[in-house]
């Protein structure tokens, strides 16, 4: 962290617990309020009292302001991924994980105001990379004082809802993450919208998962490529039929990783007749591509393991499973899909090493599978840094979406 954050969250620090929420760290709350000064934009806790006046009279009586285009030299000095300088959209990043999402969206002129993930070991990675620790957990934060924005930004776990007493409104996603996101959507209501989540959620309990999602969103006011009539009163299996177009694969987008993401692109009911979702680019993708030159001995997996990978694969096709291990050479198109848990063993992306064992993929490497630039600095536990790019997006893929969504917003 640069001198200038350090003093800045030294000053304001007993302000910003004032409006913190339960949950989030107060320098969560510092670092919102600085970017946007910097960038003349809201402040969380706006509409309860907080002062834009008041915080930069804060910073000029302790020498932290002269004026804005300085403090934002100063916030982004060291830092290798700001955003642009004049930014032509806002967007909001919830369920941020280490950032993918924000990166497709920033690349393509947009600004973060606002973001929020859970889990202190990727809001630390977040941080070391955005220069902004997000806020926590997002079922304690009021909707009312998210800053405004253009575009709301959301991956979120894919969770089952109640069938009971369905009433096509926000209170039937209570009890699930979803409903934090509809609570944002029905009070903030921006002009875009972009839900990813995992190719499962297509077919997440018969399809009823889905469709509670989309009945909820369209009520709100929203619309997607799948008409209104048939979410409102299609069947489960038609509306899945139709979401399978919004699957898009990381393989299209230059990257040679066999991943598959749903992504919703949501509009405000009569802003658009259709969204055009990007094209693949016909880049053939080698695993090559990502490879790093001189990967370390450690990477390469223990004689006792591999044989349990083998011992596994035998295992699993006798029992009609056919998975055991994934394994590839550089020549290969693609890797299978890297998961949450590929820390524990590699076993779906193994690659294949002259006159010995296979070795699992680099931490670099796994950055480059998921498209994060070389500036990207990952976590320095190994197992928090797989679990991360695991459980990200490929930022190619978010990138080509953004420059789809930027255009209907410019």
């Amino acid at each position: 962290m640069n001198d200038f954050i350090t003093q800045a969250e030294q000053l304001l620090l007993s302000e910003a617990q004032k409006y913190c929420p339960e949950g989030s760290e107060p320098k969560a709350v510092v670092h919102q309020w600085l970017n946007a000064i910097a960038y003349k934009k809201s402040l969380f806790g706006e509409q309860v009292g907080v002062s834009p006046k008041h915080i930069i009279s804060l910073l000029q009586k302790n020498g932290l302001f002269t004026k804005v285009e300085k403090l934002k030299a100063e916030m982004h000095e060291n830092l290798k991924l700001h955003p642009v300088d004049k930014p032509k959209f806002t967007f909001i990043d919830l369920f941020a994980g280490i950032g993918g999402v924000r990166l497709g969206f920033q690349n393509n002129e947009g600004l973060c105001v606002f973001s929020s993930e859970y889990d202190k070991h990727a809001q630390a990675t977040y941080h070391n990379n955005h220069g902004e620790f997000p806020f926590g957990d997002i079922t304690k934060i009021d909707p009312l004082l998210v800053p405004e924005h253009d575009v709301l930004l959301a991956g979120f776990p894919c969770q089952p809802f109640s069938h009971a007493g369905l009433k096509l409104g926000v209170d039937d996603t209570r009890g699930t993450l979803f409903h934090d996101i509809a609570r944002v959507l029905e009070v903030k209501k921006p002009k875009f919208a972009v839900l990813e989540n995992v190719k499962g959620l297509v077919s997440h309990d018969k399809g009823f998962t889905l469709q509670v999602i989309l009945r909820t969103i369209v009520d709100m006011g929203y619309s997607c490529n799948i008409p209104k009539e048939l979410i409102m009163h299609g069947s489960a299996k038609s509306i899945q039929n139709e979401a399978k177009k919004m699957v898009m694969k990381s393989i299209d987008f230059g990257v040679p990783q066999n991943r598959q993401r749903i992504y919703i692109v949501l509009w405000r009911e009569g802003m658009l007749d259709s969204f055009e979702y990007p094209k693949a680019s016909g880049v053939e993708t080698r695993v090559a591509d990502i490879l790093e030159t001189n990967p370390l001995d450690k990477y390469t997996i223990s004689d006792r393991l591999w044989l349990g990978h083998q011992r596994r694969k035998i295992t699993n096709k006798e029992n009609g499973k056919g998975f055991g291990f994934g394994l590839v050479t550089p020549e290969s198109p693609y890797t299978n899909t890297i998961s949450a848990r590929y820390y524990k063993d590699g076993s779906e992306i193994l690659i294949a090493q002259k006159d010995k064992n296979p070795r699992k993929v680099t931490l670099r490497e796994a950055a480059r599978l998921q498209g994060f630039p070389e500036e990207f600095e990952y976590s320095s536990s190994n197992v928090q840094a797989y679990k991360q790019f695991g459980n990200s997006v490929t930022v190619n893929v978010v990138n080509a979406l953004a420059q789809q969504v930027a255009k209907n917003l410019l």
